[in-house]
């Protein structure tokens, strides 16, 4: 069922590049697919011993971000390349894609298939990794090749998680599955602000929220509450609707998240938008309070001078809302965050779901590496991933690069940047998300890690995967009905979530809902639901 779903849902322009493309090199198809047959068959009756790596081979990463400057990266890959012509006899070099239009030049370097590159860096959500598997830019990877070539990985991986990367019941990716990446969104606030009014365990829920700002500006009048600029409004209201129900949304239809699932009927499709009305009308309530309060200066909407993360940093204001890991830098006592000056100042975090513990983990495949299908070694593609991946001195290599130079290890065994340290000179750039591994990583000795565990352990007790990673939705027929949904949640979510409409929010909420239902959100829903059958039922 999975076939039908990508195979109707892939953009016809992303068919068209690959066709396009690869039809300007004659023999560059043939040649990928005689590349994929022969390392599938070798795979197959190979053993690790009987392995031929006489010849040696450049293998060539591709990876998103601008190439380096005078950093540290070819003095890395000098000492990198060492270690892999020793063990697999080979060596790696990394190809750039720039920032710049970067989706198409990325997706126009595959479709050339002429063997420019061998491990390349993708993902489901924002590198079009599916479309590329179903077009054959990608090799399958079979259970055999990644035993043999890549076996530290096969076994490290679970099954389920192999499954999550199949098309058409065939691997095509290698995902990042073992490594702890929050981008769930919340408030950071002062915890020894939130005990001084009363809250001995800290914010727990939006009604705490309104005590802890209520006290902060009674308490600090010179303190802004939270100084934001107007532009968190899908965010606020997404955090409230997580934090209230068991929704589980789908990326990538729109900006707001408004279709989706629910924990326990994750494949039947609604919007808690139109469904969910008295919660909305209670989340009106209360962000109209909050301004009355003011918890945010009164030009919210227009407040283009607002540095609020900064301003955290050093006291002026009392919550910064963002993600997980933007916490995990803010609860640290680095230089320059001078609230620390008080040894009594601690930063909590109240993460959006944590009054229904409803949490989504980040897709596994939200960053996974490929092999080319135009690869012309693909057999010693997958070995030197496995080396990056799960040898601890090349993992180290290419993710901090020299040791004394880009950093130095703490007698506590954590890492830190030498004295002198100068991102510029002394970094190195290869942009690996598509690999790490928390069992080698070693640890920044500037993060406060027993804070960050302690929360880290709470996400783990309650997480579920993001189960939608394999759905590419097909929005052709529905685009201008998703556009124009999208307008009318920006225009009502930016006085619904600032306090800053008139009338009652009964009133409000019910004129943003039935602008949503003439816009055609049933149709949407109805449209995803369909493609939803087709693959999951």
């Amino acid at each position: 069922m999975k076939k039908k779903l990508l195979a109707a849902l892939l953009s016809v322009s992303m068919v068209m590049g690959i066709a396009a493309c690869g039809s300007s090199n004659t023999g560059s198809e043939t040649a990928g697919d005689q590349t994929a047959t022969d390392g599938t068959a070798t795979s197959a009756d190979a053993s690790a011993a009987d392995i031929d790596t006489s010849e040696h081979v450049v293998i060539t990463y591709m990876t998103t971000g601008g190439a380096p400057e005078g950093n540290q990266t070819d003095a890395m890959l000098e000492q990198l390349n060492k270690i892999l012509t020793e063990k697999v006899n080979a060596e790696l070099e990394v190809y750039y894609i720039d920032w710049t239009d970067y989706l198409s030049n990325y997706n126009l370097t595959l479709a050339r298939m002429d063997g420019t590159v061998d491990l390349v860096g993708t993902a489901s959500d924002w590198l079009d990794a599916w479309p590329n598997a179903k077009n054959g830019a990608f090799l399958e990877l079979s259970e055999d090749m990644l035993k043999t070539y890549a076996p530290k990985t096969w076994e490290s991986v679970s099954p389920e998680h192999w499954d999550l990367c199949k098309y058409n019941g065939n691997i095509y990716l290698i995902p990042e599955d073992n490594y702890a990446q929050w981008t769930n969104h919340g408030f950071a606030y002062r915890l020894d602000w939130a005990k001084e009014a009363g809250l001995a365990d800290g914010v727990k829920s939006w009604e705490d929220l309104t005590t802890y700002f209520k006290y902060v500006k009674e308490t600090y009048p010179d303190v802004i509450p939270w100084d934001s600029d107007g532009t968190q409004y899908a965010t606020m209201v997404g955090g409230w609707i997580q934090s209230h129900s068991n929704y589980v949304p789908i990326d990538g239809i729109n900006s707001g998240a408004m279709w989706g699932g629910t924990k326990d009927d994750l494949y039947t499709v609604y919007s808690p938008y139109v469904t969910d009305t008295d919660s909305l009308v209670e989340f009106a309530k209360m962000m109209k309070e909050w301004d009355e309060i003011g918890v945010w200066k009164t030009d919210v909407l227009n407040n283009t001078t607002s540095d609020n993360r900064e301003d955290y940093k050093i006291g002026r204001v009392a919550a910064e809302q963002h993600h997980t890991q933007t916490w995990t830098d803010l609860c640290s006592h680095k230089d320059g965050y001078t609230i620390y000056d008080d040894p009594k100042a601690e930063t909590g975090f109240f993460y959006f779901g944590e009054e229904s513990q409803n949490l989504v983990a980040l897709s596994i495949t939200h960053g996974a590496m490929a092999v080319s299908a135009a690869s012309k070694n693909p057999e010693r593609a997958l070995m030197v991933y496995d080396l990056i991946r799960n040898d601890p001195e090349c993992y180290r290599l290419f993710n901090y690069g020299v040791e004394g130079v880009s950093y130095e290890i703490t007698e506590d065994g954590m890492r830190k940047t030498p004295d002198g340290y100068n991102s510029a000179t002394d970094g190195i750039s290869v942009n690996y998300w598509w690999g790490r591994n928390d069992d080698l990583e070693v640890k920044d000795a500037t993060l406060n890690w027993d804070a960050i565990e302690k929360l880290y352990s709470e996400y783990d007790k309650i997480k579920i995967d993001y189960p939608y990673g394999q759905f590419v939705p097909d929005v052709d027929d529905i685009q201008s009905k998703i556009d124009n949904i999208n307008d009318i949640h920006t225009t009502y979510m930016k006085q619904i979530a600032f306090g800053k409409y008139t009338g009652t929010a009964e009133e409000i909420v019910a004129e943003y809902q039935d602008a949503l239902k003439k816009a055609g959100i049933d149709d949407v829903t109805a449209a995803l639901q369909a493609q939803f059958d087709a693959l999951y039922k």
